[in-house]
């Protein structure tokens, strides 16, 4: 605690009493450092719509997801900076800053954009959480930089942190919509009973991945990662003789 009290205090003479604008020129990676004992601070960003009517649903898994993390380290989701539900804390004396935006969807990045030009945070010490249809329900995915995929909030995300694309995504994997189903409505639905099982396995899966995140970093954590998510439901069918 006494060194998140440091940083936190460095950070305030550092930073103003405000959310910057976007305009901040992220691809600029000399950041302010935080104190020489005090690693660099990561964000975690859950994207989402806000709102009792939306909880539980498929396009809510990064909020479920940080409100997941947040629990199993102690972080109380208590206040609102730059227009997301806040919470900040140490996990093995890492700065940890987690962020639910409260601007819906497809506005995430008027949230997310302040918030790293807030912390003068590097881009790869971002991590963006979020649904994914190309994915099978419960199947998780880390990475670093890549395309929007046709997902809009990270596509406004993307155009907040001025088309720089070089950050972290942990993707959700939701599936994909049964039939001729319209997938705007699909990801506004609630799980099944099983797709509930699968993505509270993997919630409880993706919190030990940001963990593993804070001490190795986001390339290792996802060599280790991602061959375990993407195989996992796979079965080996033994056939008797």
């Amino acid at each position: 605690m006494k060194k998140f009290l440091q940083w936190r205090s460095a950070s305030r003479h550092i930073i103003s009493g405000r959310c910057l604008s976007t305009a901040t020129t992220f691809s600029n990676l000399e950041r302010s450092p935080s104190p020489p004992s005090m690693p660099k601070p990561w964000l975690f960003v859950g994207l989402g719509n806000p709102g009792e009517k939306f909880m539980g649903t498929r396009h809510n898994v990064g909020f479920d997801m940080i409100d997941c993390f947040a629990n199993s380290v102690g972080i109380p989701m208590a206040s609102i900076h730059c227009k997301a539900f806040f919470g900040q804390g140490l996990v093995d004396g890492t700065p940890v800053l987690l962020a639910k935006p409260q601007t819906y969807m497809n506005l995430s990045g008027e949230s997310a954009g302040p918030l790293a030009a807030y912390y003068k945070l590097p881009l790869d010490r971002v991590v963006v959480i979020f649904d994914d249809m190309t994915l099978p329900c419960g199947v998780l995915r880390l990475q670093l930089g890549g395309g929007h995929g046709r997902h809009i909030g990270l596509k406004n995300v993307v155009c907040n942190f001025r088309g720089n694309k070089q950050f972290g995504r942990l993707r959700i994997g939701i599936g994909q919509p049964p039939g001729q189903m319209d997938p705007k409505a699909f990801v506004l639905q609630k799980f099944s009973a099983t797709g509930r099982d699968q993505i509270d396995t993997a919630l409880r899966e993706g919190s030990g991945i940001l963990k593993t995140v804070l001490l190795e970093g986001l390339v290792d954590t996802s060599k280790k990662a991602n061959p375990v998510q993407k195989y996992k439901y796979h079965r080996i069918k033994v056939t008797s003789l």
